[in-house]
């Protein structure tokens, strides 16, 4: 179905961040916080697929030079730009509606606003400026944290959003890089009548900033797993020795992206089995530690 597709529901899984201040901040066995980040991630789900239909009305001439987003059913004619553009603004309005209805405080309704605005700042201008393309790709994930912490009324810390920015530069990265391995692939179509920033970034040049932001995010999450109020709050260090498992994942992907073997983040997400694994064996062993932690803690000094 076109009008589906146009969604991109499969890109909804993005608006999972919504859920780190729930998780991180001790609100998981509360049913009111949980019921009220699903009802949040559902109206994140509303606005961003507005954001996403605006976005291929605006690019559905790049996407044509395209040889997968040429199948989006604006660039291939399956849908007109007055009813898509209606739907975009059915969805932008329910979707602020239920943020408004989520928070008395008005301050989820705020975070949703800006990142309306970011999304389309971004369409109409930051993706053709380079760095900054990459730069608004993370901070619009970092919105997505923020809004969930708001949601449930915990303390904002500069751990959530550090972490939360550095992991989505590197994916930004990667998926520019991607973005190059599909035209190459497809007869070396001419980067910049697709993305003018691709005609800048060469594989070389991501390749150096996907290594230094991975590096980076891996050291903000050691920073954040022995900081003194972590410790403190999970009553242990445990969430520490996770650390191979976010290694494993940070390099899984960038050998998948290397050898061109997706088209992006949430293509690893949905299609990758040893990646889902590790994704898997890391929120059930930090769910364990950050709810069970000091119970963890005194069942090993018992067993030793």
């Amino acid at each position: 179905m076109p009008y589906l597709r146009l969604l991109r529901v499969q890109q909804w899984v993005k608006n999972v961040f919504i859920f780190a201040g729930l998780v991180f901040g001790g609100k998981l066995t509360d049913a009111h916080s949980v019921i009220w980040s699903l009802l949040g991630f559902a109206c994140f789900c509303l606005v961003s697929s507005a954001a996403y239909i605006f976005n291929d009305v605006h690019d559905r001439a790049e996407d044509r030079h395209h040889p997968r987003k040429r199948q989006r059913p604006l660039a291939a004619g399956q849908v007109g730009v007055a009813p898509a553009l209606a739907l975009a603004a059915a969805l932008l309005v329910v979707g602020l509606a239920g943020s408004l209805l989520l928070d008395g405080r008005l301050l989820f309704l705020v975070v949703v606003l800006v990142y309306v605005l970011l999304q389309l700042v971004y369409t109409l201008w930051l993706k053709h400026a380079v760095l900054l393309d990459v730069i608004s790709i993370g901070l619009g994930f970092v919105l997505r944290a923020i809004a969930g912490a708001v949601l449930v009324h915990v303390e904002i810390s500069h751990w959530l959003v550090w972490c939360t920015f550095t992991l989505c530069l590197f994916l930004g990265f990667s998926k520019r890089r991607c973005e190059l391995n599909i035209l190459a692939e497809n007869g070396g179509i001419d980067a910049a009548r697709h993305r003018k920033t691709l005609s800048i970034y060469t594989p070389d040049l991501l390749n150096h900033m996907t290594t230094l932001t991975a590096g980076i995010a891996v050291v903000s999450f050691m920073l954040y797993a022995t900081d003194a109020r972590t410790v403190k709050v999970f009553e242990t260090n445990y969430l520490l020795y996770t650390l191979p498992i976010v290694v494993y994942a940070i390099f899984r992907f960038t050998v998948l992206v290397e050898h061109g073997e997706v088209d992006g983040p949430t293509d690893v997400l949905l299609r990758d089995r040893p990646f889902q694994i590790a994704i898997l064996v890391w929120a059930a062993t930090t769910l364990l530690i950050v709810y069970r932690g000091k119970m963890l803690h005194d069942w090993l000094v018992r067993a030793s």
